[in-house]
């Protein structure tokens, strides 16, 4: 079985591009990973979420173990095959979505007894369990159990969370034992103080993970303060480890990840963007609900190749949305993945060319000409 590793091919200032190996194929780096929260992209077929470019998935643990149940999805196969998906997936804690969508939760140092969002049923969620529903569901990368404190929080609220994520990551990394092939991801937290990042960080590199993620961010605190953050924060991890960036993000938000040294990323923009009428493209965001395309024969993109752009007009698209059609959600969400697998592209291109000063420039300057005149 081929082992989990990270390789760097080039790098370009902070920014790298690589190649994360896995028993279940290779994911190139800098990646962005369409979110699949309940074993599906929405509005995609698996084939078609691959069409675009990705290389790997992400499945949501707290969704998964209340419906349809981790022992489940186990007895079926596993998540690969019970979501027809045959390349890697990585699955999160379901820390975040504990602290953000169940009732009535109860947290102590053990874990988090909560009340499912779903049915109302009691569940407990701790280091272990969350361990032990990633192992039945699969997943090639595995994220520690963090609690995700809500903002705004005091310094000293972030500081006590963060310390317990440190003490929870250390269980995780011993219920998560020795799986050859899969990996088990570290989370830094520590809000947007320095001090608490670099203590977290500490705490992360003496148990040793095989990747690095940071937590904590894409939380509301605005873009200048995350990337105030992510000025620092990456170079607290080992440069060796894949540095895995939760929750990101809008393409600007990406681009300037990259340029600071994140690896990895992870949004449900696009897909959930394109249910609503919203598509991305180099010229910024497009939103298809308006009144000004509904007699526009031209494509969203005709730079794109997506399907959205090579066979329907702006009308077309226009129409579908209004009319609530299905086909609507299904063209924009394929286009917006294709468009972010497009960036991330463009991105790993450019850093093993040593050319991504230019390219980021090329992008803004798009960006700021806006969307093509109406006719």
């Amino acid at each position: 079985m081929t082992a989990f590793s990270f390789s760097i091919a080039a790098t370009d200032g902070r920014a790298r591009t690589g190649t994360i190996h896995t028993p279940r194929g290779q994911i190139r780096t800098p990646a962005f990973m369409p979110v699949g929260t309940a074993a599906t992209v929405k509005a995609m077929l698996p084939e078609s979420v691959r069409a675009t470019g990705a290389d790997i998935l992400l499945g949501n643990t707290y969704h998964l173990m209340l419906r349809p149940g981790a022992e489940r999805v186990a007895k079926l196969g596993g998540l690969h095959r019970f979501m027809n998906w045959n390349r890697p997936i990585l699955t999160d804690s379901g820390g975040f979505q504990v602290m953000s969508l169940s009732d009535l939760r109860k947290l102590t140092e053990d874990g988090v007894r909560f009340k499912s969002h779903v049915d109302g049923s009691e569940h407990f969620l701790s280091p272990e369990r969350s361990m032990e529903i990633q192992r039945l569901l699969g997943s090639d990368i595995v994220m520690c159990f963090d609690e995700c404190p809500a903002l705004p929080a005091t310094e000293e609220q972030v500081a006590q969370s963060m310390r317990m994520s440190m003490r929870w990551a250390e269980r995780s990394r011993e219920a998560f034992g020795d799986r050859p092939g899969h990996a088990l991801f570290g989370i830094q937290q520590g809000g947007v103080t320095k001090e608490l990042r670099a203590e977290s960080a500490e705490a992360l590199r003496a148990i040793g993970f095989d990747g690095y993620a940071i937590g904590g961010l894409a939380v509301g605190e605005g873009q200048e303060a995350m990337f105030g953050v992510l000025d620092y924060a990456p170079g607290m991890l080992p440069a060796d480890r894949p540095r895995y960036l939760m929750g990101v993000g809008k393409p600007d938000d990406i681009v300037g990840a990259v340029q600071r040294g994140v690896d990895m990323m992870d949004c449900v923009l696009p897909s959930r963007s394109g249910r609503t009428g919203q598509a991305w493209t180099r010229r910024g965001q497009v939103n298809l609900k308006n009144a000004r395309h509904a007699d526009d024969p031209r494509p969203l993109d005709e730079d794109c190749a997506c399907p959205a752009c090579r066979g329907y007009s702006r009308a077309y698209l226009h129409h579908v949305y209004r009319a609530g059609e299905i086909i609507a959600s299904m063209l924009l969400t394929w286009h917006n993945l294709h468009y972010f697998q497009e960036l991330m592209d463009g991105l790993r291109t450019a850093i093993a060319a040593g050319r991504l000063e230019a390219f980021v420039a090329d992008f803004h300057r798009l960006r700021a000409e806006g969307d093509i005149e109406r006719l």
